[in-house]
């Protein structure tokens, strides 16, 4: 800190102690000060002062008499005399904890202009006109006539289960159609359960979208709120919704509001970084430069974070990043390398995707804008499987490394590969085409690669519904339902042979579809070699979940392979019961609950039937038949 600003601190800081000890405490702190040295030319500042009116005299009193007789209680002494200190009034007295709680020197030259506003008083809780404010009543993005669920509909709710489901909700979706279901949920504009502070309700719910990879949407989320409302919790997931999404400075009005209330490392970098974009470069420099000393944070995480504050000042020295010794990947770093174009050492983010919480380098990446079509096109098929990115992203971002002429590898030869799908004039050309692709599915996503069926939805859509192609019509309507083009694949219904995927597929996705026979669905389990015959499973339980086979037939058919759609759990009264009532978001937070997992191994029938019927019983009838269909195609 300047000796400039370091004097004027400690002049603003005496004043507002001064003020703590009252008037008198005042008066006396003041004289015993130096005059402070002008910096102007001499007498630019020292007019000639006119001469003061002598005041009236009081009614009743001769003139040049005073108000009080020399002495008095309150006289002021006449001019040149010495004040006596005993006839002073008493310095109110302060105790050695409040002493203890004042600031050293050395915690004042810390401190930012917002953090010195707070510490004297002089601070607003914010800076927004009481008439823009943001009303707490709805928290969220999507209004109920833009597609978000029912405003209203956890009013009333104790907060207890929301709370429950909330919190108990800890990783991705092993459904495409689930994630974006409990996605809308999460992002609609709903007021708080019975009981349960706004905020909270806020932070829970950003913490679910930053579980399940969603970090714009988290973002905007708690955009929603002003910052000054932000509880600890609610500024953690901002923090990481921030960081994820590559918007450094997007935090950096609720870290300078909120100043020294945290001390780890991380939330001394964020300091930093927002108070050299709020021009105080030099004070973020110490703050750097003490961090490092001290070890707050690992040293390339300081770098890093030099690196960026550097950016917002002029002159600023060259930080060089080290990279030797690291041998892991972390969210800041992550974030930090990508914000300022600082390339990741060779290997070290393909072994952090392979290790465990690496998809959270896809999730990210897939999205952040300061990555080349090329680099989020090797992230980008596991944001389409778990439905982070939709077909037309994905489509859109293989075109760009399409026209990338420096792309080279697998990315260019996938976006090749989809040209052709889309423009071969044969329509068996376009369907070799996606079957590459879907050969290739390891490397649009991994997992069982359903990514790359979401990236051929619409070129699988443009086949011509023939004879000629029954073979493929499975494939190709799995690839049609991954982006919900339903009226399409309804055009194969007759061109599939009963008891085929592409049969069961139709049966299930079909909006106009009615009672299916047991005669359909035998043959389907005739012909079934899934593991543990897991596709038969998931018909039964999706017919029977949408109404379309009654649960007696469908247990019937399933006993020799484990179908037990009666039994009762705590999580299938829940939710059974939430539909009784008619209360679709509680329905979906619970549905998201029971459809957690990394792979449709990990679902069972059971969950399957009251997830779909539950969904329907409320109105959702088009997300359960989704749903449904993909169980089967993936399962």
């Amino acid at each position: 800190m300047s000796a400039r600003r370091f004097g004027l601190t400690a002049s603003i800081l005496a004043i507002g102690l001064a003020g703590a000890l009252g008037g008198a405490g005042l008066a006396s702190f003041a004289g015993a000060q130096s005059k402070p040295e002008s910096l102007l030319p001499p007498g630019f500042d020292d007019p000639v002062p006119a001469p003061a009116p002598r005041p009236s005299p009081a009614p009743g009193q001769a003139p040049g008499t005073g108000a009080a007789p020399a002495g008095a209680p309150g006289a002021l002494p006449p001019a040149g005399m010495p004040v006596d200190p005993s006839t002073l009034p008493p310095l109110p007295g302060i105790s050695r904890e409040e002493l203890a709680r004042l600031p050293s020197l050395a915690q004042l030259e810390n401190m930012s202009s917002e953090e010195l506003d707070q510490l004297l008083g002089l601070a607003a809780k914010t800076d927004i006109p009481p008439g823009a404010q943001r009303a707490l009543t709805r928290v969220g993005v999507l209004a109920a006539d833009e597609g978000g669920l029912p405003p209203v509909a956890l009013a009333n709710q104790s907060d207890k289960l929301v709370r429950a489901a909330l919190n108990g909700t800890r990783g991705p979706m092993v459904s495409r159609w689930g994630h974006i279901l409990l996605r809308r949920a999460l992002a609609s504009r709903l007021a708080a359960p019975l009981g349960m502070d706004p905020i909270e309700f806020a932070a829970l719910r950003v913490g679910v979208l930053n579980r399940i990879g969603e970090y714009a949407l988290a973002r905007a989320v708690v955009q929603d709120v002003d910052t000054a409302n932000w509880s600890a919790s609610l500024t953690q997931e901002a923090l990481a919704a921030y960081l994820a999404s590559g918007d450094i400075t997007g935090a950096c009005p609720a870290v300078r509001l909120q100043g020294s209330q945290r001390q780890d490392g991380e939330w001394q970098m964020w300091q930093a970084i927002c108070n050299a974009y709020a021009g105080e470069a030099a004070l973020a420099a110490t703050q750097l430069d003490r961090a490092l000393f001290r070890g707050a944070a690992p040293r390339v995480d300081v770098l890093l974070a030099r690196r960026f504050a550097g950016a917002a000042g002029r002159g600023q020295r060259g930080v060089q990043i080290e990279w030797n010794g690291v041998d892991d990947l972390n969210p800041w770093r992550f974030g930090l390398a990508n914000a300022v174009g600082e390339p990741l050492p060779e290997g070290l983010l393909d072994k952090a995707l392979k290790a465990r919480g690496g998809a959270y380098f896809a999730r990210a990446g897939a999205l952040m804008p300061m990555l080349t079509a090329t680099q989020r096109a090797g992230l980008a098929g596991q944001a389409a499987r778990e439905g982070i990115m939709s077909a037309d992203a994905m489509v859109d971002l293989y075109s760009e490394v399409y026209l990338d002429s420096t792309a080279t590898g697998e990315a260019q030869t996938n976006a090749a590969a989809l040209r052709e799908a889309y423009l071969a004039t044969d329509p068996a050309a376009r369907i070799a085409a996606m079957q590459r692709l879907w050969a290739a599915g390891a490397t649009l996503g991994g997992g069982d690669g359903y990514g790359a069926r979401v990236l051929t939805a619409y070129a699988a859509a443009r086949i011509p519904a023939s004879e000629a192609h029954a073979g493929e019509a499975g494939d190709l309507i799995g690839a049609m339902l991954a982006a919900g083009l339903d009226r399409n694949a309804v055009r194969w219904a007759n061109v599939v042979e009963e008891g085929t995927l592409g049969w069961a597929l139709i049966a299930l996705a079909n909006p106009r579809s009615g009672e299916v026979g047991q005669g359909g669905a035998e043959s389907f389990i005739g012909n079934d070699n899934s593991e543990e015959q897991r596709k038969s499973a998931f018909l039964l339980a999706g017919l029977a979940g949408l109404g379309r086979m009654s649960e007696s037939d469908a247990s019937s058919l399933g006993a020799d392979f484990g179908v037990e759609l009666a039994r009762q759990t705590r999580w299938t009264r829940a939710i059974s019961d939430a539909a009784n009532v008619g209360n679709p978001a509680l329905v979906v937070l619970l549905a998201g609950l029971g459809m957690q997992g990394t792979s449709w191994s990990q679902m069972t029938p059971l969950h399957l039937y009251h997830i779909t019927s539950a969904l329907t019983r409320v109105g959702m009838v088009a997300e359960a038949r989704m749903i449904a269909a993909e169980a089967v195609a993936r399962g």
